[in-house]
Formats: structure tokens, C-alpha cells, sequence
């Protein structure tokens, strides 16, 4: 009797095709009828996309939110494109059917995954086109965070012309922080980032650094010319605190608390408002607050490289974790099934687990140059990586999953890990009110 087969060895033994065009066009028609009307879209193209139709071509994306696929099939319709979507979004009941039928490809984010990149090349030689973000994740932070290692020797090595879209105002209508729906308008422009001939002359690097200068947006800075209103029914600062859990007067950590328009420290009182254009306005004489949530953001993560950076650094906190289906999905949009839980502990030497996994114990240790930071598969409540190829997330008892994210990519570039921030800059100063 033949081997029943887990839904991963399935998905992996899979050798896939150029996306199928009536299922992708259909798709991509109802993305336009539920979501380009919905968040104002409003496509803008720099290039001729007649001479690129049909013929083979990678697009790649500044990674703005879970709804990137809605704000960029359109643009390129009626051509198809296979995306290129993390691997345990596959396990979801929800998504599990459609993804496959799109041929959309899996991607097991910041870690190797040769599986992935063999149907990249795949999709690429049959004449078809792939989508990738080589972010790895939707944003965080309103902005980018550097492309995956290895994205510029992807596009040199598939070797054909290389267009990108840029998305505006994407972030601001669903944040990272919070999974309300907040339309105002989205402005996706298309252009060529490589020809086939540019790549060949550069080298992988060139590449690499290229598409980290052309994909970088800050949606915060875009908005202070824009001037769009997002419609955020009294809640702009819903679980803002899970985004920026460091007060910029008191310097401490996982004190602040948001409710409706308001981010307020807990430990000193420092109090801000979110308006519907993302406006922050210091509330009270004495409160210190930075000109957007990025600059905050920013300011967070020079306090968050300090604590990483002194000699007895260690971030500890009891954890559930969370695994995925061998059989069957994932039911109601949840992203794993606890499973075990235990004791997580971040030092200079690693990331370090000790508990229990299925009932059984389970333990693990992964050096900072192997885990340059963590996937976040909808909000800013859990975090996942990879172990031995299996996928874990973590939920923490506090609202510390960013800082968990900020100090492990630190530590990882603290200690001379591949993926270093190239947007690194001074922090902007704080502004007093008024």
C-alpha cells in the first residue's frame, strides 16, 4: 500500500507551469472589481508594456501589504504572472486551493530553498513570468527593509528583462500593525528596472544594490505630499503599541499602549494622536514625539542595536509555538496549531528554544549569521522562522514580537551577518510639542 502523503511532500514533489490563463485573468478581473475601486487605485505607466506582452519577464515590488496582489495583476493584465508567496500561506484552507491552481510558487522566507528557485527557472524557460517580492515580507514599518540575499544573482541568473512596480500608499491602507481595511487611494507605478543586456553587464551585487535603491518607498514621506486621507474610523492607532513598543521621552521598553486615535507611555505619560492622513501630533506640553511612525520606528531600532550591542545582552520570554498540518489545513485564517511551548531565549550566541513540541521535548539553537530576521505572517502579534526546514512560530506572552524581530536582525548584523541594512542613516531628532 502506497505512502499517504503529507500536504508538504505534495506541494514540494509538484513541477510547475506558467500560471493558467482563465483562472489568472479571472482572477486578476475581480481583484480590479473588489479592491482597485475599493482603495482608489491608480496605475501609472513609465514604459510601453506592448513591446514585453507575452514574452517572458520578471516583475519585481516594494512589498507593501497583503493585498500587493490585488494592486499589481491589473497593471500587467491580460498577461499572467506566477507569484512567489511564502511557503505557509499554503497551509492555509482558505488560500490552500486557489494558490495552487494559480501555480503560484512557495517560498520558505530567509532561509535557502532551492525547491523554489528551480520553478522560478522553470516558469522562466516555459515563457512565462514570475512575480517576486524580494523583501521576503510585507512591510513593517511603512518602508522597506533591505531585498534577500541572493535576489540580485536570482535576476541575473534568469537573465531576462526585469520590470517593477512601485506601490504608493499600499502600506497606509492596510498596515502591519493593524488588520483593518482603511481606504484612501493606492498609486502603483510601472517601469523597467533591468534589460536583459543591463543585467548581463553587471555584476550580481550591482544588481542587488540596484534593486534596493529603485524598490526603497517610505509611504509616511509619500503621504506628506499626497495629502491622502485615510478612512480609519477613530482607530489610526489600533495595537500601534505592537508596532512601536519604545517611548522616545522615558527611552523604556514595552511600555506604551494605542487605543482609537491615541499611543500614550504608560511609564511617563508621553502621548501622541494619529489623524486619518497618519499625522502625529504630540499631545500635552511635555510629550516628545517623533515627525511619522517611521522616524519612530527608526529611532526604536538604534535603541533596540544599543541593547543588542552591550556585552550582556539576552532577551528571554516564555512562548507558545505554533506548527503546521501534515494532513489537512488550516481552518478559520489561523496561520499554525500551537503545538508545544517553552522557553525562548536571544543572546550573542543565537536564538535558543527549550520546551516541548507535540508532547514531546524539543529543543533547538540557530547561530545570528543563519537567522537574519523572522517572517510575520499577519500582524505584529507572532513571529516564525524555519528549524531544520520546519516551520515554527512563536507566540509571546508580551506584545514584544517586534522587538523580538529588531533585536535578532541586529544581532545578526552586529555579528557580521550577510543581510546588512543598507538604508541605515542617523535617526531623525524627536519633535516637542507645542
Amino acid at each position: 500500500m502506497a505512502e499517504k502523503l503529507t500536504e508538504q511532500k505534495k506541494l514540494e514533489q509538484r513541477m510547475l507551469t506558467p500560471a493558467p490563463k482563465l483562472p489568472y485573468r479571472f482572477m486578476a478581473l475581480l481583484s480590479r472589481v473588489l479592491y482597485c475601486k475599493k482603495f482608489g487605485v491608480k496605475f501609472n505607466y513609465n514604459i510601453d508594456l506592448k513591446q514585453y506582452r507575452g514574452k517572458s519577464y520578471v516583475v519585481v515590488s516594494n512589498h507593501a501589504s497583503r493585498y500587493d496582489h490585488a494592486f499589481t495583476a491589473p497593471a500587467f493584465f491580460p498577461d499572467t504572472l506566477n507569484y512567489v508567496v511564502g511557503y505557509n500561506e499554503f497551509f492555509r484552507s482558505h488560500l490552500a486551493g486557489l494558490l495552487r491552481t494559480l501555480n503560484v510558487i512557495p517560498k520558505k522566507n530567509f532561509v535557502p530553498y532551492p525547491y523554489s528557485v528551480k520553478q522560478m527557472i522553470r516558469v522562466i524557460r516555459q515563457g512565462g513570468r514570475i512575480m517576486i517580492m524580494p523583501e521576503g515580507m510585507s512591510s513593517i514599518s511603512g518602508a522597506n527593509q533591505p531585498c534577500a540575499v541572493g535576489s540580485g544573482q536570482l535576476l541575473k541568473y534568469l537573465g531576462v528583462p526585469v520590470l517593477y512596480t512601485k506601490i504608493s500608499g499600499g502600506y497606509l491602507t492596510s498596515t502591519k500593525y493593524c488588520l483593518d481595511d482603511r481606504p484612501g487611494r493606492v498609486e502603483v507605478t510601472v517601469d523597467l528596472l533591468l534589460s536583459a543586456e543591463e543585467l548581463s553587464r553587471m555584476s550580481e551585487e550591482e544588481i542587488q544594490q540596484y534593486l534596493n535603491e529603485k524598490l526603497y518607498h517610505d509611504d509616511y514621506e509619500w503621504n506628506k505630499t499626497a495629502k491622502v486621507r485615510f478612512k480609519g474610523k477613530n482607530e489610526m492607532a489600533k495595537n500601534l503599541h505592537t508596532l512601536l513598543f519604545w517611548c522616545p521621552k522615558c527611552k523604556k521598553m514595552l511600555t506604551m499602549k494605542s487605543e482609537g486615535n491615541t499611543i500614550e507611555c504608560t511609564a511617563c505619560g508621553n502621548k501622541a494622536n494619529l489623524n486619518e492622513y497618519y499625522e502625529l501630533t504630540a499631545q500635552g506640553e511635555d510629550s516628545l514625539i517623533p515627525s511619522t511612525p517611521k522616524v519612530w520606528f527608526d529611532m526604536q531600532r538604534s535603541e533596540v542595536r544599543k541593547m543588542v550591542g552591550s556585552d550582556n545582552f539576552e532577551l528571554k520570554e516564555n512562548v507558545k509555538i505554533g506548527t503546521l498540518p501534515e494532513y489537512g489545513f488550516l481552518k478559520k485564517q489561523a496561520t499554525s496549531e500551537i503545538t508545544g511551548e517553552g522557553t525562548l531565549i536571544l543572546n550573542k550566541s543565537g536564538l535558543h528554544f527549550k520546551g516541548t513540541k507535540k508532547g514531546e521535548v524539543f529543543e533547538f539553537d540557530i547561530a545570528p549569521k543563519f537567522l537574519p530576521t523572522y517572517g510575520m505572517c499577519t500582524d505584529v502579534s507572532r513571529f516564525y522562522t524555519f528549524v531544520e526546514g520546519q516551520f515554527i512560530e512563536f507566540y509571546p506572552e508580551k506584545a514584544s514580537a517586534e522587538l523580538w524581530m529588531m533585536a535578532t536582525e541586529e544581532n545578526h548584523r552586529l555579528n557580521g551577518g550577510a543581510w546588512q541594512d543598507c538604508y541605515l542613516k542617523n535617526e531623525d531628532a524627536c519633535e516637542t510639542s507645542m
